[in-house]
């Protein structure tokens, strides 16, 4: 199941930070990809998570321009392909606009790096503290950003497209189902990868998953504002009845 839209409605507000967050990967995923080889390693050495600096606190070159901490923040804006970087700002997409929504601006942007530093620190402590191998890619954050919509939104309707062999179609599932079954698969993959050193590139990070989802679904409680998401829900409580009628 691949979710290609949702049902929004009832956001008021134009989600400039959502928008300015999916510039920002794509621009810095264009500069990688500019790159040559031996020059991309470097740069993703430079601003991804290792593991290992972090809980070591010694930085291993090639050295980071800044202290190596904040490599948490620069990794969420690295990708290993366009893969990575095109499924990512899809489910971005989809789901952060009515998440900022509800937040505010402001607020929005601290909860979404927020969730991106709690979903680096399951990763390094659940999956290799000692590992050399960067982390990067803006997943655990999005995570959060899924854990936020599924407090708020359960109900919501997400289009998902459904491709069985030959077969395809779209169906609306319920948010609390589509990204329900998404995180028990991140915790099942996580449980059968402990032990398992990600690969810069090739390898998933499901415990970042787990815990941006975890993290976002404690923070949203504080930072979610409970009219918007009222709001959110009657237009969309509104709607529905309209179609029926």
């Amino acid at each position: 199941m691949i979710p290609i839209g949702d049902d929004n409605r009832g956001r008021r507000t134009t989600p400039f930070v959502n928008y300015t967050l999916i510039v920002l990967n794509v621009l810095v995923f264009l500069y990688e990809v500019s790159l040559p080889m031996d020059q991309l390693e470097v740069f993703v050495y430079r601003f991804g998570i290792v593991p290992a600096e972090i809980t070591q606190g010694v930085d291993i070159p090639p050295l980071a321009p800044f202290p190596i901490y904040l490599t948490i923040l620069t990794s969420m804006f690295l990708h290993g392909g366009w893969a990575h970087l095109l499924g990512n700002m899809l489910f971005l997409w989809i789901f952060g606009d009515n998440v900022e929504d509800s937040m505010g601006h402001l607020r929005y942007l601290i909860f979404y790096l927020l969730g991106g530093i709690g979903a680096a620190l399951a990763q390094i402590f659940l999956a290799g503290p000692d590992s050399t191998t960067p982390m990067i890619g803006a997943s655990g954050a999005i995570a959060a950003v899924l854990g936020a919509y599924f407090v708020m939104y359960p109900g919501g309707l997400v289009r998902v497209l459904v491709v069985l062999g030959f077969f395809i179609t779209v169906v609306m599932v319920p948010a609390v189902i589509m990204i329900g079954l998404w995180f028990l698969l991140q915790l099942l993959s996580g449980l059968a990868t402990l032990g398992i050193e990600t690969q810069q590139t090739g390898g998933v990070a499901f415990w970042a998953h787990v815990g941006g989802f975890v993290t976002g679904l404690v923070l949203v409680w504080v930072f979610r504002d409970p009219k918007a998401v009222e709001r959110q829900r009657a237009a969309r409580r509104g709607y529905r009845a309209f179609q029926r009628w």
